[in-house]
């Protein structure tokens, strides 16, 4: 037997399963037909923790790295000026407005240019370099909300040959000679997913307190640590001292006497 539904088929008076008179000419089934219904309903993400985070780019359309090229840290393209805000709450570490970059020493710690980063409530270090411009009264040890403005988006330090962007990165805090960790330890993109799709309580806090108990609080730099090699620096050259012209003495000759 077939396990497919009967297909329609044209009934007629002479059929013997119609009852009555019908009308001459073949009719068919009529198809089902489902009802309308409402379009489905969106439900709020779950709470995953007791953080709320914002999206770090503010009104601005953006696009971002989603994989590891180098470092873990992720590069999101922006306009010149966008804003980049605090990504949750919390205190401002670290403020750097001088661009020290230079591309004949290529030095590590200088490499985001101007860059802000803030230690927030969860525990996590957030970096936010290539930097055109720091917001004014951004200073270390200042209070911030998720959603306050930082900076805005440039092309300082070792990006000033590329589009405006921000250098993104997560990490934990560590004492200012240990620049490359600030400089990023922990994938972001899956973070900033969830903060642009709605999931606002999505916290990166496992995932760095994960990477840190792997590599240790203060691991040693492996990646991008050394800049360009600087060759010594010619010493001047010295003009030889020129020799004193010799002076000849005459020998004390007493003048012969006449008559002598």
């Amino acid at each position: 037997m077939s396990t497919n539904p009967p297909s329609p088929r044209a009934l007629s008076a002479a059929d013997p399963t119609v009852e009555g008179t019908a009308t001459p000419g073949p009719t068919f089934a009529a198809a089902i037909v489902p009802p309308p219904g409402d379009e489905p309903v969106r439900l709020p993400p779950p709470k995953v923790s007791r953080f709320r985070y914002v999206y770090p780019v503010k009104g601005c359309k953006t696009t971002y790295e989603r994989k590891r090229l180098v470092l873990p840290k992720t590069t999101i393209w922006a306009g010149r000026g966008c804003a980049f805000v605090a990504p949750v709450d919390g205190v401002v570490r670290e403020v750097n407005v001088q661009n020290k970059w230079k591309p004949s020493t290529d030095q590590g710690a200088h490499r985001e240019g101007r860059y802000v980063t803030v230690l927030g409530e969860d525990g996590v270090l957030y970096l936010g370099g290539h930097l055109d411009t720091v917001a004014p009264g951004i200073r270390p040890g200042v209070k911030v909300k998720a959603g306050r403005l930082l900076g805005r988006v440039g092309n300082t330090g070792n990006a000033r040959s590329t589009a405006s962007n921000l250098y993104f990165a997560v990490s934990w805090p560590a004492p200012p000679q240990y620049w490359w960790i600030r400089r990023g330890m922990v994938d972001p993109w899956t973070f900033l997913d969830a903060w642009w799709d709605g999931n606002r309580t999505f916290s990166p806090r496992a995932a760095m307190l994960a990477v840190r108990e792997r590599v240790g609080t203060l691991p040693a730099c492996s990646v991008l640590c050394a800049g360009k090699p600087q060759e010594p620096k010619p010493k001047p050259t010295q003009k030889p001292e020129e020799e004193e012209p010799k002076v000849i003495v005459p020998l004390n000759v007493e003048p012969a006497r006449s008559g002598q």
